[in-house]
């Protein structure tokens, strides 16, 4: 990876899967030098996870190549004696270690937070876990799904029936990871003025619920529980996706003049003075008869026809895409989100570049 802020930082990253792999691939795309420490023969987990069984079989799963790039790696055995005493000499020249086992398994490996200290006093230690390190549920395995469910995230996703749903991606686990980056590069700040380590203990559980603040803060301070609205946006109406002539289009007219520009684009401008639509909150209350009656001025043109007017506009709107679109949408290639990599002496794949 190319320089950048974190250039001359080296990191050490033992974890495994995504929210870990996630972080320190962050960390490199700001300059770091990640070294990924892996389990011999097997790996991480990650590298028999993806869309495509060859990949998997030769443990190079997509879900790893996404979160790995750019890094290093070496393969040691922590149980091993003459392993423990490699990890020791990286650690000594190390600014960061990372790792996400369950609370405990570092200390048993000889390599808990004291033993680093007495290392390297200036290293700093980024523990990550599906509950942290204290806590009843400290030692809880934990995945994605897991956390998903006991952060609130499917109680407030879905509609009708369909509720409690599991968002389409690991959520979490990405929460998760950006977090601890973020608190890493704020203990490196932090070192350069103090010249001292320090520990972070980063739980996905906390990270996920706050990143619900929304939702939870809502909560706290109303004592409304929060249902599942599907497409609907709660503070807002119209804020959803809508059928039109041809597929789906995301509309978000949530202040009044924006409300009134999009009656006004779809013919519909008696919707306007309607006393069912005519305030903010009455829209809100009165939201399925509203999307019914812009479904209606919205049936007459396609969804990318809907997305250059209106944003024309000024009615924030967009189609709702598929991956495989999203891939070729022209504004993406143009901010270079991918690129390729080598991938064997004769063929290169296309990845993320953050």
């Amino acid at each position: 990876m190319s320089s950048g802020p974190l250039d001359g930082i080296r990191v050490l990253d033992l974890t495994n899967v995504l929210a870990g792999p996630y972080c320190s691939y962050q960390l490199s795309l700001f300059g770091a030098e990640i070294i990924k420490v892996e389990i011999p023969n097997s790996g991480d987990l990650a590298r028999q996870l993806g869309a495509d069984s060859q990949l998997n079989a030769e443990l190079l799963g997509a879900s790893f190549l996404a979160q790995n790039a750019g890094k290093k790696s070496i393969e040691l055995d922590l149980k091993d004696e003459d392993n423990r005493r490699t990890m020791a000499k990286l650690l000594m020249t190390s600014d960061v270690v990372l790792e996400n086992f369950r609370p405990g398994v570092m200390d048993r490996l000889g390599f808990g937070w004291d033993r680093l200290k007495e290392i390297n006093p200036r290293i700093i230690y980024c523990a990550i876990s599906g509950f942290g390190q204290t806590g009843p549920m400290k030692s809880r395995p934990a995945y994605d799904q897991i956390i998903q469910g006991l952060s609130g995230m499917m109680s407030v996703t879905g509609s009708g029936d369909v509720t409690p749903l599991r968002a389409g991606f690991p959520v979490c686990d990405t929460v998760g990871g950006l977090v601890a980056a973020m608190a890493i590069s704020a203990a490196l700040a932090g070192r350069a003025a103090s010249g001292e380590g320090h520990f972070l203990d980063i739980s996905m559980l906390e990270a996920s619920a706050s990143a619900m603040g929304w939702a939870v803060s809502n909560y706290l301070i109303t004592g409304e529980t929060p249902s599942p609205m599907g497409n609907d946006n709660a503070t807002a109406a119209p804020s959803g996706a809508f059928s039109t002539r041809n597929g789906l289009v995301n509309i978000a007219a949530n202040k009044q003049e924006q409300f009134e520009i999009l009656c006004q684009l779809i013919g519909r401008e008696e919707l306007i003075t309607d006393p069912r639509f005519r305030e903010r909150d009455a829209r809100k209350t009165n939201r399925d008869e509203l999307n019914a009656e812009i479904s209606i001025g919205l049936a007459s043109k396609d969804a990318s026809e809907w997305e250059v007017i209106l944003s024309e506009a000024g009615v924030p709107a967009a189609r709702v895409l598929t991956v495989p679109q999203i891939v070729e949408l022209d504004q993406l290639p143009f901010r270079e989100l991918f690129t390729e990599v080598p991938f064997t002496e004769h063929t290169k794949r296309r990845i993320q570049r953050h």
